[in-house]
């Protein structure tokens, strides 16, 4: 249990707010303006290609928990019965990662959602976003649900809720620093300072 006032976050470390959102029944979809991308089912996604995409999505976000996975457990995850990967494509490269997760009865989880830098403030996120409505909730759920932090792009959360997702849980997440051990560049999301 978490007390009022300040924690210390050790060097080396970084803390995150991570907001958990769902949604019960599917909303309409956001406004789009013509745009110019395809969607592509990756079946049995490709580790190399995977990790290529997620990091180009997500290294400037800290995402790094399928980073430091070995091939067997991220291929257990990724080709796993029940979870859909997806690639946004845009001028024959692909730009964007959608991953969804039927595993649990009744549910999806949307597991991973973005676009790289290029795409980002161009509409592939709404795009994105109304594809994954469409196939989460074509398949019979009660529940869409996602969760997103303070690593994440500013807009991110109110992104979500403008979509349709309503909070529902908060926690804190501490975890070491991946630009300290070369898992993410050094570079990478300068808006979190690096305490060494």
């Amino acid at each position: 249990m978490l007390s009022d006032g300040y924690a210390d976050v050790p060097p080396g470390k970084v803390a995150a707010v991570v907001t958990h959102l769902e949604m019960t029944q599917r909303p309409p979809p956001l406004a789009e303006r013509g745009e110019r991308w395809t969607l592509r089912h990756v079946a049995d996604p490709d580790l190399g290609w995977f990790r290529d995409l997620y990091r180009r999505v997500g290294e400037e976000w800290l995402w790094v928990s399928r980073l430091a996975l070995s091939d067997t457990e991220l291929a257990a995850i990724i080709q796993a019965q029940g979870v859909a990967i997806y690639a946004l494509e845009h001028e024959g490269r692909d730009e964007g990662l959608l991953e969804l997760d039927f595993r649990r009865a009744q549910e999806c989880e949307l597991v991973f959602f973005g676009v790289t830098a290029r795409l980002i403030g161009t509409g592939a996120g709404r795009w994105l976003m109304n594809r994954a409505f469409e196939l989460s909730w074509s398949k019979p759920i009660r529940r869409f649900w996602l969760h997103t932090c303070t690593f994440d792009h500013p807009s991110a959360l109110a992104f979500y809720q403008r979509a349709g997702f309503r909070p529902f849980r908060r926690q804190i997440e501490v975890t070491d620093d991946p630009r300290l051990d070369g898992t993410c560049a050094r570079g990478a999301a300068p808006h979190i300072p690096i305490i060494a």
